[in-house]
Formats: structure tokens, sequence, C-alpha cells
């Protein structure tokens, strides 16, 4: 079974947990959803699994190379141990590409995708970038050299990608010890949060004992409730732009810079950093948490209906399609993702405050 099928055959219990969050919230009075925002963050996810059939290409490419032709042993993937051993590698090599996605200016466009939600809950863990498999690849490299067969790898990357899907809820509270081994929802919303005391913080997968040991851990404070978003709110639901804005960012300062050091750095140094010039002549306004607001453009009942609309018509093309997408040659698997990327479009159109108006006609 390929990875693109377990995620399918894992979709209904995603949305399964999604309702049963969204119910409790309700019940309890502390709903943290909304329709527009949910739509893209699942949206971007399903964008994310379909750049994902080629970008393994690329990931299981080299990783598969290193390790049939410079690894000097092969571990043998009928041991448990290597497993188990595999699977704290990883989470280890996890935690320092995640850190680095959010040190590194090049690496953050890619990441920052999965933090421009100003939500936290169930959808926003399948709020994933498309662009990740640029230079991520590298982090993982450490284990293909010591032997890990591509397979331990693949399935390792696949059990610690589906376990944090549960830490990004606001229902579960402070869970006690296992808060102090684990990332856990608590310790995960930290790191969610653009409050100075929780900024970059809380960087583990699976296990938060590496964000102690690395001096990157942070406790939640039920003194100062987390504020979820960036710090450079994206305001858009445009699924592509939402991949490509800060790269458009970086690009401008880089044309912007005077010297070519200066647009090395732009692209390395931490995110934020633009160099004197730069930033005297085209200024940024500083970044406010009091003024914080959350983009909220409204819906009329129309736009949320053909929005649900052409969103369940989306989804049913992407599980087809990553069902089948091992049967499909290249340019087949280009045209269909291209298809369903034109439909996510089109979902954000009619999430935007001015294209509201263009449903009205469907208004019930």
């Amino acid at each position: 079974m390929t990875g693109p099928q377990i995620i399918v055959l894992a979709t209904p219990l995603f949305f399964l947990l999604i309702g049963i969050e969204y119910l409790v919230g309700r019940r309890r009075g502390r709903d943290t959803y909304r329709l527009n925002d949910a739509l893209n963050s699942i949206g971007l996810g399903v964008m994310s699994q379909l750049t994902g059939v080629f970008a393994a290409l690329l990931t299981l490419g080299v990783y598969t190379l290193v390790y049939e032709h410079a690894a000097p042993w092969r571990l043998s993937a009928s041991a448990a141990w290597v497993w188990v051993v595999g699977l704290v590698l990883y989470d280890f090599c996890y935690y320092w590409h995640h850190r680095f996605g959010h040190t590194v200016a090049l690496f953050w466009a890619a990441h920052a995708v999965h933090h421009q939600s100003e939500d936290y809950n169930l959808s926003t863990a399948l709020r994933q970038t498309s662009s990740g498999w640029i230079g991520g690849w590298l982090f993982y490299l450490p284990m293909a050299l010591l032997g890990f067969p591509p397979l331990v790898f693949g399935s390792v990357a696949l059990i610690d990608l589906l376990y944090q899907y549960w830490v990004h809820t606001q229902q579960i509270g402070k869970l006690g010890w296992f808060d102090r081994w684990f990332c856990a929802p608590s310790n995960h919303r930290v790191h969610h949060a653009v409050n100075d005391q929780y900024l970059d913080k809380n960087y583990g997968g699976i296990l938060i004992v590496w964000d102690r040991l690395f001096g990157s851990y942070a406790e939640e404070d039920d003194a100062v409730p987390c504020v979820y978003g960036t710090r450079g709110p994206l305001r858009s639901w445009n699924p592509v732009w939402a991949n490509l804005h800060l790269y458009a960012e970086l690009a401008r300062d880089t044309r912007r810079a005077s010297s070519w050091g200066d647009r090395l750095r732009l692209w390395f140094k931490h995110p934020g950093w633009r160099p004197a010039d730069v930033a005297a002549r085209w200024p940024k306004p500083t970044f406010d948490l009091a003024h914080v607001e959350r983009y909220d453009p409204p819906m009329s009942r129309g736009a949320q209906l053909a929005a649900l609309a052409v969103f369940g018509a989306l989804l049913a093309a992407t599980t087809l399609f990553l069902w089948n997408a091992h049967l499909l040659s290249w340019p087949q698997r280009a045209a269909a993702a291209a298809g369903v990327v034109a439909l996510l479009c089109v979902v954000g159109w009619l999430s935007e405050p001015r294209r509201t108006m263009a449903a009205r006609g469907l208004q019930v």
C-alpha cells in the first residue's frame, strides 16, 4: 500500500475527529471553527498531498541513493529495534528540520503555511506546505547514512506525521507527566502562538524532550492565552498565494538589496531580517499583539453553499487521484493535480469578501 493510499484511508477518521471536536466546542461554548478558515486549511492539506506525489520522487529518491551507495552497512527491516530506533532518530531529525523551519527564512517561507491559520483546531493539523521538499530532505540523510532502509524511513515519517494530528486542539488541557515527555496539545499550542514568550518554542514532533535538551521549551501559561497565526498575516484564502507569498517577499527584498551579501543573507538569516537600507526605504509595520485582528471576511449563505459543493467535488477527485496515482503516467498526474488545484482556487475565490456577491444568485 502506498503512502497516499494510507492517507486516503485515514481521511474519514480525520473528519470524524474534526466533527467531534466541533460538537464538543459548541457544547462547551468554545467553538474554535470558522468555515472559511477550515476550508482553507483542509484545502492546503489537499494541495500538499498532491504535490507530495511528485516530491516523493526527490525525497525518497535521494534517500534511496544515499542508502544504497553511501551507507557503510544496511540494517534489517525485519528487526523490531530498527523500527523503534528509526522512529526516535526520525523524530530527532524532524526536530532540527522543524527548528530550522522557524529560524531560517528560506525554510520558513515553506513552513509558514502550516502556521498561517489564526484558528487552532484539528483542521489546522491538515494545513501543510506544498514546498517543504525544498531542502527538507537534507535533514533525514543521516538515517540513510546509518543504514535505515527506505521502507523504515518512509513508514516512521508517516507515523510521526499522523501522531501530530491530535495535538492541534484547544479542547484538551494539560496532561501532567505526559506533557513533560511528549508533544501534547498544551505544548503544541505554545508552538503555534505568536506571543513573545511562546515564539519559536516547542518544535518536537512526538517527543518534547528534544526541546528540553536544546533550550527551546516553553510551558503554556494559563494567564497568557495563546494568540495564533503568524506575525506577517496572509490575509487571503488563495491556496496558491498561501504557498508563494513569503517567497515573493524574499524575492522582492532581494531585488531591492544593494549588495550581493545582503541578497544572500535575506534567504538564510532569521525570518523577518532585512538589510538596513531596505528596511528604511520600504518599512513594514511593527508587530503589535494588542492590535492583532483575525482575517474573517463575511461569506453569504450562497457563497458558503457553493464553496461546500465545490469542496466536496474536489475531495472526491483527490481521493480518486491519491488512490490511483501510482497507476497514472506523470503527465496524467500533473493534469489531475492541476485540476484539483484549480478547484481549490475556486473555493478560495468564493471565500474572499469581494467574491461573496458573485454567489448571491445561489443565496438561500
